[in-house]
Formats: C-alpha cells, structure tokens, sequence
C-alpha cells in the first residue's frame, strides 16, 4: 500500500501535537485503533469518505494507493473534521464542490514543487 497525504492535511485538535508520529505509523501500517482516515470517495459522485485507519490492514489495500485529505482521533472527531473541510470548501468557494477544490490545491502544490 502507498499512501499520499494531502498537501494541507487536515487534523483533528487532539492529533496536532503527535501529527508527525501518527502519520509515520500509518506509512508503516502499524495498528492505530482510534484513527480515522479522511479520503477522496471510491464513486466520483460522492465526495468524501471516513473509516477507521486500521481497514488499511486489509489486503484488498496492499496495492492501493491510499490519498489521505484528513486524520482524527474517533469517529465523532472524524465527523467533525468532515464539517471543517466541507465549511472551508464552502467560505472559499461558494459552493460545495469539495473534490474539485482538494484535487486542484493539490495540483498547484505538486507544480511548485516541481
């Protein structure tokens, strides 16, 4: 499995102290228990999808490319972190197209560094 961390990774209050140590144990697929992962939904009809980190054990994910927009600690941080980056979606754009806005930072991010 590889995963990919948006370039603006959004985090719950209670991982951004351990931000750095959270994500590295999630490269490795070490087991996090409370984790949740934020990613771009499967469908392009939906938007975004949460689930626990340690589904990401499954084997269906060993070839996966995983493209994690968010982490938080339990379903209803999670839940919670959804609303934050539906809202910012919202009060910079104006309107709800929340893949389109995350896949285009993501492009200007991955041009700079180009």
């Amino acid at each position: 499995m590889r995963i990919k961390c948006y370039c603006d990774l959004y985090v719950s209050d209670g991982l951004k102290k351990k931000k750095q140590k959270v994500i590295r144990k999630l490269m490795e697929r070490s087991l996090q228990p409370s984790l949740y992962v934020m990613t771009l939904a499967q469908g392009e009809q939906n938007h975004l999808e949460f689930f626990p980190a340690y589904l990401l054990q499954q084997p269906a994910y060993d070839d996966a490319l995983v493209f994690v927009i968010g982490i938080a600690e339990g379903y209803d941080a999670a839940a919670y972190l959804v609303e934050e980056i539906i809202q910012e979606v919202l009060a910079r754009t104006g309107g709800t197209d929340i893949r389109r806005f995350l896949t285009g930072r993501q492009r200007e991010f991955e041009e700079r560094q180009a």
